[in-house]
This record gives C-alpha cells, structure tokens and sequence, in this order.
C-alpha cells in the first residue's frame, strides 16, 4: 500500500533530488550521530503514545489472520528497542500488510507512503491511515522535508518509520532489487536512530503488480542495525537477507502444481470423476488431495470440475443399467455393498443416493443399481447433486484449504504424499472389510 513513496536521493536544500543535508560538520559524521541518538533512545526507553500501541497491537492482529489464510507468514528477527528507520525491498502492495504483521507492535510502525496516490481522496486517506498506519509524502519535490516533518518527531517518539528506498514496487524477489535512494538513510542519521535491513520474499506472488491476491507463503528476515549506513551498503545487507529466506520447495510439488494448474490437470481429474462413477476403483477426493493441495489457487476448479463429472457418470451409467444387461467391472466392492443398495434404492428411489457419502458403498454401485430399478433420470441427477455431488464439493474445499494453510511446509510434500497414499489405502481395506 506504498505505491511509489516518496523516498528518493533526497536532500533538505534541494526539493528531491540533491546531495549533502544540511547541519552537519565535517566532525559530525553519520556513525557518530547515529550512535550517540541510539544510545539516547535506548536509554531513554522512549515508547509510542499508549493508544498508538494498541492501534499497532490490533494492526498486527488484523494483518497476521489475513496471511495465515493466505498461506502462512514466517519471520526471523526482530527490531531494536529505539525508535528507528526500516528500509525493505518493495515488490507489492502487500508489502505494507506484511511489514505491519511482522513488526512488532511496541514500536508502532508508520509507513512512508505516496501523498498523490493514496491520500488524493478521502475513502482511501482513511483506509491507508486506519490499516496501514501510513503518512503522506510528496514523491516530487519536498519529498525530504516531509519525512523531517512528520517522521522525525515519530522517531524520536520510538516509531518505527518504514520506507521503502526503491520508490516504488519493482521485482522484489531475490537480485531484481532496484537502486536504493538516500533519502531514507539520511532521514535516521539526522535523527540519530539505526536503519534496520528488511527482506521480504512471496509478497510478489502473493499480490502481483497489477495481478489479484493469490495463496502464497510469505517469509520475513529482519537483519541487525547498520552502524554505518549508506544506501549501498543497505541495498547489500537486504539483498543478504533476501538470499537467507527464499522458500524451500519440492520439486515434486512443482512438477504436479503445473499440471494441476493447466487444462490436462482439469481434464484428468473430470475423466477420473466420470470413470469412477462407472467402474474406476479410485475415489475422485484421491486426485484432488494431491492436486489441490499442490496447487491451492486450482482447487475451486478441479472441484468443480470433479463434482461435475462425477454426476455426469452418474447418469451415464443410470442409462446404461436401465433396461440393458450391461456389467461393467466393479473392483473393491462387494455382494453386500449391491444388496444394501438395491434394498435401498427400491425403498427411496432417488433418494436412496443420500446414504452414499456416509455409508462407504461407492457410488457406482448405486447409480447400477438406480438404472436396473428404473429410477429417473432427472431425478436421480438433482438427488446426485445433493449428495455426491456436495461431498466432493466439500472435501475438494478443504484440501483447498490445506493447500493454503501448509504453504510454508511445501518441501514435504513428497512425505504428504506417501501419508495420503497410506491413509487411502487403509481407509479402503476398512471400508471393504466392513461390508464382507
């Protein structure tokens, strides 16, 4: 939500561009106003106004609830006990959101963020000061005046100011990290408080420029105070930390999120619903618990697309028991699994199909059996619907749903696999036993 702050190679004589600022002897050198204006924070303990505490406190409440449903947040790190100025890569608009989650709420964080873009109207002035404690910055001309302003008394107050030296969203995730302005470096030596190295990877996947939000991890590695800052020597110690925290993987888990994620993924599932309807041994939740936890933003379509087919078989295989003496082959069931069916299906009609989610007979063997009753077909189709239908719809939710939440664990991927594959099989062998 920082969309091109105003932090450029910024001076206090020069508008927003130009180069030494203003009060400093040749004496006076930047390590020396720094260490002597930390010292004086950190033994002063300054603190932020209580009500600005709390502010931050439900901030970072807020933000931590939306990434923990939008993959997970991992942070490593924390800041100083002073007030100080956190410089970060910026890829995002979640950037903001992610920064607000992670720091801690002690030193209140306000964010640098572009006078002309979000505070030109008055619905998104408030909802940028409300969620992401930002001020206003010119991004051309007096850009550096305003953060003296308004962020210098904030330090001195114990903030935590956030800027972002690139100026505005770029690539972000690992070396495509543009030139690191001066302005903000300036803006902590001259207020004599530490500049804090910030690197954030996921936040480009997780809101794209110009994309929508999409489930993604999100890692967080804030480094130790610059002694000496310069803005080079920034830009080095977030691209350090950039390296640290790039997400590990399984290449498994890549290879099958590409195939959930392309038209053959969505085609196997659909075949694999249809056919399982027929006479296909395997639960269509099995295909959906590898691809959509694999790839979580193709869950509601795999879903979809297996709810659809599984009806879909349904009623081909209604038509081809009706009346005909069609036998399609019907693995792991049992004489039991067709007689309860049938009993079922002569009682209720249609209606019989609502006791397919619970009761472990597949649902092949009811749409068999439905056919050799005669049962309708639009009938069984609405009643399909409500039962098979809306248990793959739910299961397919819920591993949709874990795909999310397990972002941040994705390189055991592999080890989830041999689990489901272990789980299903004993879950078989139960179910099977049980209708002996």
């Amino acid at each position: 939500m920082t969309k091109n702050a105003a932090t450029g190679p910024l001076s206090r004589t020069g508008g927003d561009t130009g180069g030494d600022t203003e009060g400093v002897t040749e004496g006076d050198t930047r390590a020396e106003r720094l260490a002597a204006g930390g010292a004086e924070a950190a033994g002063r303990w300054v603190r932020p106004e209580f009500r600005l505490l709390v502010a931050a406190w439900l901030r970072r409440r807020f933000w931590r609830t939306v990434l923990f449903l939008t993959g997970g947040l991992t942070v490593k790190g924390k800041l100083p006990k002073s007030g100080c100025v956190v410089v970060a890569n910026h890829s995002s608009h979640a950037d903001t959101a992610v920064l607000l989650a992670t720091l801690g709420a002690a030193r209140a964080p306000r964010v640098a963020a572009a006078a002309d873009y979000w505070f030109r109207n008055r619905v998104r002035r408030l909802v940028c000061s409300v969620l992401a404690a930002a001020f206003p910055v010119r991004r051309h001309g007096g850009g550096y005046f305003d953060l003296q302003d308004i962020a210098g008394p904030m330090l001195r107050a114990g903030h935590a100011v956030v800027v972002f030296p690139e100026g505005t969203r770029g690539g972000g995730e690992g070396g495509d990290v543009g030139e690191f302005r001066r302005g903000a470096v300036e803006l902590a030596v001259s207020n004599g408080v530490p500049v804090v190295p910030v690197a954030l990877s996921g936040t480009a996947r997780l809101l794209p420029k110009g994309g929508r939000l999409r489930p993604h991890a999100v890692r967080v590695r804030i480094g130790r105070p610059l002694t000496t800052p310069d803005a080079d020597t920034a830009r080095s110690a977030v691209l350090e930390l950039l390296a640290e925290c790039r997400p590990r993987d399984s290449r498994v888990r890549r290879r099958i999120a590409r195939l959930a994620l392309s038209w053959r993924g969505l085609g196997l599932v659909a075949a694999w619903s249809f056919t399982e309807a027929l006479s296909w041994p395997l639960l269509p939740e099995l295909a959906l618990a590898v691809l959509c936890v694999a790839a979580p933003r193709a869950g509601l379509r795999l879903t979809v697309s297996a709810a659809v087919a599984s009806v879909a078989g349904g009623l081909v295989a209604l038509a081809l028991y009706s009346g005909t003496s069609v036998e399609l082959p019907q693995p792991l069931t049992t004489s039991r699994m067709h007689t309860t069916a049938q009993k079922e299906v002569r009682l209720e009609g249609a209606r019989a199909v609502r006791h397919q989610p619970a009761s472990g007979i597949p649902y092949k063997v009811y749409a068999a059996e439905a056919g050799r009753a005669g049962v309708p077909a639009g009938a069984w189709a609405l009643r399909s619907t409500a039962a098979r239908g809306q248990r793959i719809v739910g299961v397919g939710l819920v591993l949709t749903l874990i795909g999310v939440l397990s972002q941040r664990w994705r390189r055991f991927f592999p080890q989830y696999l041999i689990f489901v594959g272990v789980a299903f099989t004993a879950l078989f062998a139960l179910v099977i036993s049980a209708w002996r």
